[in-house]
C-alpha cells in the first residue's frame, strides 16, 4: 500500500529569497518524512511540466518521483479550444509524456478535473476517448495514472474514462462519492488510488476512512492491496504549511497501518469504527471530543 499527493502543497515557510530548488526540496522532504511515495514537486516548480523540471526534482531524493500534468480535455475546456485544437494539445502533450518515459520517470499522473462535466453527453464522451487515445499513444510500457478530482465523474462511464490503457485510476471519493461506481467497474488489473483524505482544514483525519476505502477498493474484482494506493482527495495548496504537513503525516500513517497486522490496525482505530454494535451497546469507551467518523457512502 502506498500513499501519494493529489494536487499541490502550500509554499513552505522559507525566506523570500529562497530558490526554486530550495522550495521544492522542502516539499520533497515533507513528503519523505510523512512516508509518501511517489513524491511530487507539490506544484511549486514554475512553468509548464518538463523533463528538466522532473529531473531537477528527482535529484533531490532517492525515492520515486512522479510528474503530474493537466490532461488535454481539461486544458482544452479551460482554454475554450475546439475539438481540432484539443487534439493538437493532446499530440503535443503525448510528446512530453514520451520524453518523460525515455528519461526514466516511473509514474506520470494525468489530472482531468473537468471530466466531472462530461456526463451523458455523447460528443464529450467521444472527444475524451479520442484525446486520451492520442495522449497515451506509444506509452504502453510506462505507468500512466488518470486522476479525477472535484466531483462525481461516474456518469461519463468507465468505457469513456478508461478508453485509453491507463495503468491506474485515481478518484476523489469525498467530493465525488459516486466515483465508487467507477472503481467497481474498473478491471482488477488496473490499480486504484483512493483520494480519501479531506483537503478541509477542519476535517477529522484519523485512519478509519482511509483504511475502509483501501480495503473496499482492494476487495473489488480480485484487485488485492498491491494494486491500491491512498491519496489526498485533492490539492492542499490552500492550507497553511503546518496544516498540510499534518495531513501528509496522517496519510502516510494510514498507508503504513494498511500493511500492518490486523491487531495493530484495530488498536489504531476508533473502537466505534471496528464494532458499531459494541459501541451502540456501550461496550467501548467513546471520546466525546471526537465525533463518529463516517466513511464515504458506497453505492
Amino acid at each position: 500500500m502506498f500513499a501519494t499527493l493529489f494536487g499541490g502543497l502550500p509554499h513552505p515557510p522559507l525566506d523570500a529569497d529562497a530558490t526554486v530548488d530550495a522550495i521544492v526540496e522542502a516539499v520533497v522532504r515533507a513528503q519523505e518524512e510523512a512516508g509518501l511515495e511517489p513524491i511530487s514537486d507539490g506544484g511549486l516548480r514554475p512553468g509548464s511540466p518538463s523533463v528538466g523540471g522532473w529531473h531537477a526534482t528527482a535529484r533531490l531524493t532517492t525515492l520515486a518521483v512522479k510528474q503530474t500534468v493537466t490532461g488535454p480535455y481539461t486544458a482544452a475546456r479551460e482554454a475554450g479550444l475546439d475539438a481540432d485544437a484539443a487534439m493538437q494539445r493532446a499530440t503535443k502533450l503525448n510528446s512530453l509524456l514520451r520524453d518523460l518515459a525515455v528519461a526514466g520517470c516511473p509514474m506520470i499522473e494525468v489530472h482531468e478535473p473537468a471530466a466531472v462535466h462530461i456526463g451523458a453527453d455523447d460528443v464529450d464522451r467521444a472527444l475524451f476517448r479520442e484525446l486520451h487515445g492520442r495522449l497515451l499513444d506509444g506509452l504502453d510500457d510506462t505507468h500512466v495514472s488518470l486522476v479525477l478530482t472535484g466531483g462525481n465523474a461516474d456518469t461519463a462511464g468507465i468505457d469513456t474514462v478508461l478508453a485509453a490503457p491507463y495503468s491506474s485510476l485515481g478518484v476523489d471519493l469525498l467530493a465525488g462519492p459516486d466515483n465508487w461506481r467507477l472503481v467497481a467497474s474498473t478491471p482488477g488489473a488496473v490499480g486504484i488510488v483512493c483520494g480519501a483524505l479531506s483537503p478541509r482544514p477542519d476535517s477529522l483525519d484519523g485512519p478509519e476512512t482511509l483504511l475502509w476505502a483501501a480495503g473496499y477498493a482492494a476487495s473489488m474484482n480480485g484487485r488485492g492491496p498491491d494494486r491500491v494506493g491512498l491519496a489526498t482527495a485533492s490539492s492542499l495548496a490552500h492550507l497553511s504549511w503546518d496544516e498540510a504537513v499534518a495531513k501528509l503525516e496522517g496519510l502516510g500513517a494510514a498507508a503504513r497501518l494498511a500493511a500492518a497486522p490486523i491487531d495493530e490496525r484495530v488498536r489504531a482505530m476508533d473502537p466505534r469504527a471496528v464494532s458499531s454494535r459494541a459501541a451502540a451497546l456501550g461496550a467501548v469507551e467513546t471520546r466525546p471530543s471526537e465525533p463518529v467518523r463516517r466513511p464515504p457512502e458506497a453505492t
